[in-house]
């Protein structure tokens, strides 16, 4: 499908470039819909199913401040949706027979066996009931951008609970338990093997650690709005009521990381600083959506997508959450009031913080990615990528 410019959104003159193939054109008014009734302001959105292309759209402003429209080529930060290709690399480790996901993680790094650890796996680390949820004491300023701090850190961690026995969201921590198996099992950075094993051979425009020559096209995130908050989420209540509580000291103690800056981008944060866009993320997903695509064993794929670790109320986002080993599953938290990801009951993937996400269904041989500037609130999906989601799947007829 040759890119072409499909719409020019009137109400807010939100250039949208692209192509969309026969059958999508919902999906495209979706994105339109997003500029023009959502408050979009740049955005990316991919999707392939069965290794084809079928949707590949971008438009508004990569930067209000100056001006600069979000051209094909325009990448950004997707916060969490880097936990995905960190855990990829931790499984295509495991398949090569380098990372044993159920053993004790202290074969490879006898530095974390220490203050009740001793017994944490690679793979509770890839379901986040690992004891490392965040830590404690302050981060200094400058910290994630430190990875031989962090990783130090997270190894004298005390446990926050017994190994494997309850699920909190490793919302950073994530980069120095998961990605310090990969960078132990390959025996080079998460950055490098991720580059070499993974973005290189799939042609994905996706950075951990962003060279400073692709530095110009990045979009700076723009924060969100505090008026959209759920101010009756438990989340937020423990946020902004108690400052020992897990959900502050992940949100909140954080060395004043700016995620904007060229220090954090260029840092390896394999749970929080990738920069791509949806066409990175609907390429990390395509192989996944099609049994593995030659990077995994097909058995390996459906252990990723199984649930194995299931609770009502997160220890971290306090709330339902659904995990596989390193993705999230489907969670639908309407009747409670929660934030939700309503994807296929067989896809997985990650949602970042402000809404970006991508997953793989390979139920329906689909692989989907959106990235955007302008951040929400809540936990997992607003409106404006759920919107997204909901149409491709009605392209598909679910």
């Amino acid at each position: 499908m040759p890119d072409q410019v499909v719409a020019q959104n009137s109400q807010n003159g939100a250039s949208i470039g692209g192509s969309v193939a026969p059958g999508f054109e919902p999906v495209e008014a979706a994105f339109r819909a997003n500029f023009a009734e959502r408050g979009e302001v740049g955005a990316s959105l991919c999707v392939t199913r069965r290794g084809q292309t079928v949707v590949d759209l971008w438009g508004g402003l990569a930067d209000p401040k100056s001006g600069r429209a979000w051209s094909r080529d325009t990448i950004g930060v997707v916060f969490s949706c880097t936990k995905a290709a960190t855990a990829l690399c931790a499984h295509m480790l495991a398949d090569q027979g380098r990372l044993d996901l159920h053993a004790p993680v202290s074969r490879l790094w006898p530095e974390f066996a220490q203050n009740g650890k001793q017994d944490t796996t690679a793979a509770m680390m890839l379901a986040h009931t690992s004891p490392v949820p965040h830590l404690r004491e302050p981060v200094p300023p400058g910290g994630y951008a430190d990875w031989e701090y962090m990783a130090g850190r997270v190894a004298a961690e005390p446990a926050w609970w017994v190994p494997g026995t309850r699920q909190g969201y490793h919302g950073v921590t994530f980069a120095w338990t998961v990605g310090a198996m990969v960078r132990l099992a390959a025996g080079e950075p998460l950055s490098a093997y991720f580059a070499r094993s993974v973005a290189g051979p799939l042609g994905l425009d996706f950075h951990i650690g962003l060279p400073e020559g692709e530095e110009p096209r990045v979009a700076p995130m723009i924060a969100a709005d505090p008026s959209e908050a759920n101010l009756q989420s438990r989340f937020l209540a423990d946020v902004m009521g108690d400052p020992n509580s897990l959900p502050h000291l992940f949100l909140m103690n954080n060395g004043r990381a700016d995620f904007n800056s060229r220090a954090i981008h260029a840092a390896e944060i394999g749970s929080a600083n990738g920069v791509t866009n949806a066409r990175g993320l609907a390429g990390l997903y395509a192989p996944l959506a099609q049994g593995g695509g030659g990077l995994l064993r097909p058995q390996t794929v459906l252990d990723m997508a199984r649930v194995c670790a299931a609770t009502f109320d997160d220890a971290t986002l306090r709330q339902p959450m659904r995990f596989g080993l390193g993705f999230m599953a489907r969670i639908d938290t309407r009747p409670t009031g929660g934030d939700s990801l309503l994807i296929g009951e067989q896809a997985f993937g990650h949602v970042g913080m402000g809404g970006s996400v991508g997953f793989a269904d390979p139920a329906a041989g689909l692989s989907f990615g959106y990235t955007m500037n302008r951040m929400g609130t809540g936990i997992l999906l607003n409106a404006r990528g759920q919107s997204l989601v909901d149409a491709t799947y009605a392209c598909l007829g679910s």
